[in-house]
């Protein structure tokens, strides 16, 4: 009859449901062990390579070298093919500039010495010499552009004036960038950086020198037109 086996098909369910043979409880750990194993490692956090800054200054003076040998070279040639090209008498001073520049890149590198020996505030004390003489370079740069507008010398006079104030200005501005670069180094935190201050005042010295040469190369090349 049916209900001779009502019951003991109920009770049959009941013991399934709650014994070990059939769903059970998932293992510890569900299926998120991945994730659960990803969480437990240490996520070191990406910092650049000081070599990518060194990359980074080197692209930037080649594309500087770059420009200032296309004005070298229009330099020359309109100097050799011009019939109106009139002398520009170079102020004195630039002689006096030009000591300047080279008596900061010594500066600078004798900072750097005494940042390898650890003496923090020689290195402070003759990294500042190094910014004050590059406002002083540029400071008499403006004397020399004032000294030729008093004689009546400016940038559209002629082709030789032209060719001065555009070399000079633009080394000027190129030069404050030097000195913006000298004043992040005197004035960061290093120890809250992704680099270190060695390793910032060298890449810094690769541009200052390289701005020191360039000036060199300038007045000559202004010097024997």
């Amino acid at each position: 009859m049916p209900g001779t086996t009502a019951t003991p098909d109920i009770e049959l369910i009941i013991e399934e449901s709650h014994g070990g043979g059939g769903g059970g409880q998932p293992p510890a750990g569900g299926d998120g062990g991945d994730d659960g194993d990803n969480s437990g490692k240490d996520r070191r956090k990406w910092t650049p390579s000081p070599r990518r800054y060194s990359t980074a200054i080197a692209i930037g003076i080649v594309s500087i070298l770059m420009f200032f040998m296309a004005l070298a070279s229009a330099f020359i040639v309109l100097r050799r093919g011009s019939t109106t090209w009139v002398t520009v008498h170079l102020p004195r001073i630039l002689l006096l500039n030009t000591l300047i520049l080279l008596s900061s890149s010594f500066s600078l590198e004798q900072a750097r010495v005494r940042l390898a020996r650890a003496d923090v505030s020689g290195f402070r004390r003759l990294w500042s010499l190094t910014t004050a003489l590059g406002f002083l370079f540029v400071a008499g740069q403006l004397v020399a552009w004032r000294q030729l507008v008093t004689e009546g010398m400016y940038i559209a006079s002629n082709q030789a004036s032209s060719f001065f104030y555009i070399f000079t200005g633009a080394h000027a501005v190129h030069l404050l960038g030097g000195v913006a670069a000298l004043l992040f180094v005197a004035t960061r935190n290093f120890e809250k950086s992704q680099i270190s201050i060695s390793a910032a005042a060298e890449i810094t010295s690769y541009y200052w020198h390289f701005m020191d040469g360039l000036w060199v190369f300038l007045l000559v090349l202004l010097y024997l037109g």
